[in-house]
Parts: C-alpha cells; sequence; structure tokens
C-alpha cells in the first residue's frame, strides 16, 4: 500500500524523500523515470545491453550522490543530463579504442575519426573549468589547492596563514556552489561530491 501511494507524489517529494535515505522513493523514481531515459541512450547507441547498463550506472549515480541534490532540483533533467553524459564518456572511449587499433593494424598514423566526440569531452571540462574559476579568488585558490594538490586542510591553512576552520569552509562553500551548477558535470568528471575527497 505504502510504494502504491508514493505513485502520487511529485519529483519534488520524492528528491525530499530520497534525501532521507527512503528507499521506497527512490524506487518510484527508477519506475518514473527508467523508461524516457531508456528511450534517450536508445536514440545514441544501437547496443540495447549497454543502454541498459548506463540506465544502471544512472540510477547508481543518482543514489551515491543524492545529497548532492536539493528539493528544486529539476528531476527529469538531472537523470537526462547524467545519461546524455555517460553516453558521451562511453562512445568516447570507444571511438578513441577503436581509432588506436585501427592505427595499429594498418601502421599509419591515428586519424581522429572520434574528433567530434573529443570536443564534446573538452566542452565538458571547459565548463566545469569555467565555473571552477568564477568562484571568489580565495575559495578558488583553496579550492585548487585541495582538489589538484591534495593538501590537507591543515596544509593549506599553514600555507595561506588561515585557520583550518576557515580552509573547511571554503572547501565546503565552493562544493555546494560547484554542486548546484555541475552536479551531473562532476559526477562524471570524476570531481568527487564529497569533503572526504579533499
Amino acid at each position: 500500500m505504502k510504494a502504491v501511494h508514493y505513485q502520487t507524489y511529485c519529483d519534488k517529494d520524492l528528491v525530499r524523500l530520497l534525501l532521507e535515505d527512503d528507499h521506497l522513493a527512490y524506487l518510484e523514481i527508477y519506475n518514473r523515470h527508467a523508461k524516457g531515459l531508456y528511450v534517450t541512450g536508445c536514440k545514441k547507441l544501437d547496443d540495447k545491453d549497454e543502454v541498459k547498463d548506463l540506465l544502471q550506472d544512472v540510477f547508481v549515480a543518482l543514489w551515491q550522490n543524492r545529497y548532492s541534490l536539493t528539493v528544486d532540483t529539476p528531476l527529469p533533467g538531472y537523470l537526462h543530463a547524467t545519461m546524455r553524459y555517460m553516453v558521451i564518456k562511453r562512445v568516447v572511449h570507444k571511438k578513441v579504442q577503436t581509432t588506436y587499433l585501427e592505427s595499429l593494424k594498418f601502421s599509419t598514423p591515428v586519424k581522429s575519426s572520434a574528433t567530434d566526440y573529443l570536443a564534446r569531452e573538452n566542452e565538458l571540462k571547459r565548463i566545469i573549468e569555467n565555473e571552477i574559476s568564477s568562484l571568489p579568488e580565495k575559495m578558488q585558490e583553496v579550492f585548487r589547492m585541495s582538489r589538484e594538490y591534495h593538501l590537507s586542510h591543515k596544509e593549506i591553512a599553514m600555507q595561506l596563514g588561515l585557520s583550518e576552520a576557515t580552509v573547511k569552509k571554503h572547501v565546503n562553500n565552493a562544493l555546494k556552489s560547484l554542486r548546484v551548477k555541475l552536479g551531473p558535470l562532476l559526477i562524471l568528471s570524476g570531481i568527487c561530491l564529497t569533503e572526504h575527497f579533499f
């Protein structure tokens, strides 16, 4: 009876429950959006089994990164963006791999038949970098020291003459800002969404 009741909830209510670790809300999100995501994947990939694998990856990512959501996150857009970016990354990987193998087979220089897909990959990286660059100067500096140089809060505090609490606040605020703007992209580009990464 409870599962049927969840069918009456709007996406915003389901996200709110998801943030409370509600598995039935998670199941309802899957039942509500999986078919549309599958159709989106099939438009980009010919292999239906591969699309099914990516579909599972989308929902695994949703659960693992649920705390990056807010009740105002547009759930359908978030899920479809995640599927599209996963498809792009899969296609890029396959194209680069195929091109490399062909270059070995014919002993000719690698021809970039994957140029379009690589361009999309680079565009995603550019978008993320632009958002990081738009952070306030000190916050950006702390974030880069933490993310790019893997320095601890204590090490950053010592180098910049800040308190550890201030460093932690900068990192948390940077993550909060980036989560709101780039949630799916951060997940798929390998930038961890939790402070523990730093």
